[in-house]
């Protein structure tokens, strides 16, 4: 029977990536994520001017930079004094994000009938956490910074089911109504005023090239003003769906679509039957012995 130090050496043979520091933990960029939500959430809620607000928020600040920088120092290699650099260089363009986010917000108030209010968006909203978690996670994306804002990004996606991926581009006034299963892909291009729901698939053609096509055009292009509606599923760097289109539920997409289109599927046949003998309680599809 085998050591327990020859079970090491056997899981430890060559398998160390050399990618980021063995000190890298995966749940300090989940406190990282968990302190910019709550952040955000003080931008929003409280009173305007409270000295305890502000206090916090000066808190969150000083922690989100110093987790930020020892993460950042240890996914690229590089010194701590560069890597507080650029987690102050990801601070400062916080204003731009919640600009964003407030364009957003009051998308999925004009769009959705049940949202009572900003604050039950910003807290309660899975769309929104997406959303949210996406804007802070492209940021770093831009920054070119890697792992981190995948980590988010999967997070996110773990606890709301809606999976973004941080390098898709996507403009102002994003709505996500519902949100369970909706897929975005890295290269997927997105508009102005475009709300999408559950379950919609902006993804690639399956392809065997993998690595090959890093950095190509493998996801649709969705122009402004478009409406996705359940289960819709868009495919492929080609596709267009054209400006104030409305995408129906179930369709399946491969080619693009002109502006100010409408399509849907055609309405399958519904047979009904009634059988006025059936007594209440009974089950109309039980089968006789």
């Amino acid at each position: 029977m085998a050591t327990l130090q020859d079970l090491t050496a056997q899981l430890l043979n060559n398998r160390a990536l050399g990618e980021i520091a063995g000190t890298f933990k995966q749940q300090d960029i989940i406190e990282i994520w968990s302190d910019l939500r709550k952040l955000i959430a003080h931008c929003y809620v409280g009173t305007e001017g409270s000295v305890k607000r502000t206090d916090n928020a000066n808190m969150l600040l000083l922690r989100i930079r110093t987790g930020l920088a020892n993460a950042i120092s240890q996914v690229m290699g590089i010194a701590l004094d560069e890597a507080y650099g650029k987690a102050d260089e990801f601070i400062g363009r916080l204003p731009s994000v919640l600009e964003s986010l407030d364009l957003d917000i009051q998308a999925m108030l004009d769009g959705d009938p049940a949202a009572e209010n900003k604050s039950i968006t910003v807290l309660a909203y899975p769309g929104y956490l997406a959303i949210q978690t996406y804007r802070l996670a492209h940021e770093l994306v831009l920054m070119g910074i890697p792992m981190i804002p995948r980590i988010m990004s999967e997070h996110a996606h773990s606890l709301t089911g809606i999976d973004i991926n941080p390098g898709a581009t996507i403009g102002k006034s994003f709505f996500i109504d519902h949100g369970t299963g909706i897929v975005i892909g890295e290269t997927c291009v997105i508009g102005d005023n475009v709300k999408i729901y559950q379950g919609v698939t902006l993804g690639a053609l399956s392809t065997r090239k993998g690595r090959q096509l890093v950095g190509i055009r493998r996801h649709p292009t969705i122009e402004n003003n478009v409406t996705i509606y359940a289960g819709a599923v868009i495919l492929g760097g080609d596709t267009v769906i054209g400006k104030y289109s409305t995408i129906g539920g179930g369709t399946f997409i491969i080619k693009s679509i002109p502006p100010y289109s409408k399509v849907s599927m055609q309405m399958p046949q519904m047979r009904i039957e009634q059988d006025l003998r059936a007594r209440e309680g009974d089950s109309l599809f039980e089968i006789p012995e």
